[in-house]
């Protein structure tokens, strides 16, 4: 059964396996609770599609490369012994190789069936269960969509934002080491935490991130603020911005790293405002670790000025 809602704002439609959610008759997006990826890809939720106000696809799904990145999701690919990221594992003896090391993320339900309105909230627990079926985590992550402001015939800007809050309890019953192929010896490696994957089109886009520094090669590896991500697209006249903020990551149970972006544009576009980039995170049993993001969708190529205006409008 499906349910529609109708407001001003963001229309929902509550589907069996996944929440989509309109803007002005547009899927701005799709967050897909019960995903069919096999099990080499990690399951777990993701959002995707994802679209700019004017329809613009902002996200890819299981591309050629690496079939395991998905839009935007939540991951991470070095917890002690597994991988809940997907795909090869890193190791400096062994560099990449498959394992049977691949974990899930567990969707077991939602606090309120989430509605339209000027906000659409996911609030949802989920656990996070090992190759060999133990349950690692228990997590409450919170998704907020909101800001929305429709281009229609110039009135508005075409933007709206996501906030990406997470809290992970270990329930192990161990300290679990959280890293990064980084961490575990390729350099530049540092992705883990809420991940993006930008169109094909977007290959070799413009990147600068909140202290000037533009490139890959500039923004790789640097703490920041925020990082902006602008490109024209394929088929749809125009372009687009996609804004991701640090924001947080809070912890009373462990000593934390400071929060460094993994970016890329070369060989394909994707961003992670990464909690363990070159640093593990050791999280006691019991221990809770919080995050909190956001991403901004923007449906034009936004000029310095503008970045810094909307840099300072969404900060964290």
């Amino acid at each position: 059964m499906t349910s529609t809602a109708v407001t001003t704002g963001f229309d929902v439609r509550v589907e069996q396996d996944a929440i989509a959610v309109d803007a002005a008759d547009t899927e701005i997006l799709r967050y897909v609770i019960h995903p069919d990826s096999p099990k080499e890809e990690a399951p777990k939720p993701y959002l995707f599609p994802l679209r700019f106000t004017d329809g613009a696809e902002a996200a890819v799904r299981r591309p050629w490369d690496h079939r395991w990145h998905t839009g935007l999701q939540f991951t991470w690919s070095h917890v002690a012994d597994q991988n809940f990221w997907g795909g090869p594992t890193f190791a400096a003896e062994t560099g990449y190789q498959m394992r049977d090391n691949l974990g899930t993320m567990k969707h077991t339900g939602f606090a309120v069936e989430p509605s339209a309105g000027e906000d659409v909230v996911f609030d949802e627990t989920l656990e996070w269960i090992t190759s060999r079926g133990e349950h690692w985590f228990d997590e409450h992550r919170i998704q907020r969509i909101h800001s929305l402001d429709v281009d229609r015939f110039s009135a508005g800007r075409g933007v709206w934002a996501i906030d990406l809050t997470t809290e992970l309890t270990n329930v192990s019953g161990q300290t679990l080491p959280m890293g990064s192929p980084t961490t575990a010896g390729r350099p530049n490696a540092g992705y883990t935490g809420w991940f993006w994957r930008g169109p094909r089109s977007w290959t070799g886009c413009d990147v600068v991130n909140s202290a000037g520094a533009a490139g890959e090669e500039n923004t790789m590896g640097a703490p920041a603020d925020w990082v902006a991500f602008s490109s024209e697209h394929d088929e749809l006249d125009g372009g687009g911005t996609v804004m991701a903020f640090a924001g947080t990551s809070e912890s009373q149970d462990a000593e934390l790293p400071p929060i460094k972006w993994f970016t890329r544009t070369g060989i394909f576009t994707v961003t992670s405002p990464s909690p363990a980039f070159d640093q593990e995170i050791h999280l006691p049993a019991g221990g809770r670790l919080r995050l909190h993001h956001r991403f901004v969708f923007i449906a034009k190529v936004c000029s310095g000025e503008e970045l810094t205006a909307l840099g300072e409008e969404f900060a964290l």
